[in-house]
């Protein structure tokens, strides 16, 4: 519980720096990947919120030793609230009520997650087949990479109304999803004697490949999408998209089973589906400026 919170917070803090770094700098794309790291590199601030996403890495493996993939992505959710709040103070992004209400289910589905557990009760997987993994990676990574690319050719479109990332966080949630499965592969390494046996054990598995891909084009996808929009949405976004897909297909993946007892099954099922109205009631655009007060409406003649 503890590292999930933790990770929550170094997550919260590196999206908010990353995304008041990039406000700063000139427009980036995707179709400039070299261009557009030449750019960040040079930012202090987009660096620290780098250094807190990679300490958050570090919590998250410590918490895919000793928590069950499900439960786990339930205590993620949270640091959506953190997020928002940050995305408020820090870079004056303003909430909905649609918005709020959905923190309000966010607060509710972590309660949920956290009663469903007890300690010592639920098998940690440590490792899954190979193959399994592929056949479930593979179509993701370019599910994520097709949606992001419809997504841009959409918003290059004269006017349509601004989007509010959703197209945008699904499909980066999609990616960083196998970056979490391959995550949790890391992780079962972790418990292997020898420092030299465990590295080459890993080094045959998929998974440092898997987080290769994942953090090369998810830097890039990430970085360009937090450019065009609030982070207080594609972020709850990509994190819902990343949970929900990291908690049904890595729980069949790696064969941990959820609770047993009714109540506790209850309240872990509920708290998912929560998460996924959360994603629901996500708006697709921002409302359409307004013009100045006392500017005249053109109407034809």
């Amino acid at each position: 519980m503890a590292a999930a919170l933790l990770a929550n917070t170094l997550y919260s803090v590196g999206f908010v720096l990353e995304k008041r770094a990039l406000t700063s700098l000139p427009e980036v794309t995707i179709r400039q990947p070299v261009k557009l790291l030449g750019l960040v590199l040079r930012s202090p601030l987009w660096i620290g919120g780098s250094l807190s996403l990679a300490a958050g890495f570090g919590a998250q493996l410590a918490v895919y030793r000793t928590l069950p993939i499900a439960a786990a992505q339930g205590i993620f959710v949270s640091g959506l609230v953190l997020l928002v709040l940050l995305s408020a103070r820090l870079l004056g992004e303003e909430t909905t009520g649609r918005e709020r209400y959905a923190l309000g289910a966010i607060l509710a589905a972590l309660l949920m997650v956290v009663l469903s557990l007890k300690e010592g009760s639920e098998h940690v997987s440590r490792d899954a087949p190979y193959q399994l993994i592929l056949l479930v990676c593979v179509p993701s990574l370019a599910a994520g990479v097709w949606l992001y690319g419809s997504a841009e050719r959409r918003t290059r479109h004269r006017h349509r109304m601004p989007t509010t990332g959703v197209e945008y966080g699904v499909a980066v949630g999609l990616l960083y999803g196998v970056s979490s499965l391959a995550i949790k592969g890391v992780s079962s390494y972790l418990t292997s004697s020898g420092l030299g046996g465990a590295v080459v054990e890993l080094l045959a598995s998929p998974y440092p490949y898997l987080l290769m891909f994942t953090g090369a084009f998810g830097l890039v996808m990430s970085q360009a999408a937090l450019q065009r929009c609030r982070a207080s949405l594609i972020v709850p976004v990509c994190t819902t998209v990343t949970c929900l897909y990291t908690a049904v297909l890595g729980t069949l993946s790696f064969g941990e089973s959820l609770p047993h007892d009714p109540l506790r099954l209850t309240l872990r099922l509920a708290g998912t589906v929560l998460a996924v109205g959360v994603l629901l009631s996500m708006p697709k655009h921002d409302p359409a400026p307004q013009p100045p007060i006392g500017a005249k409406e053109l109407t034809p003649p």
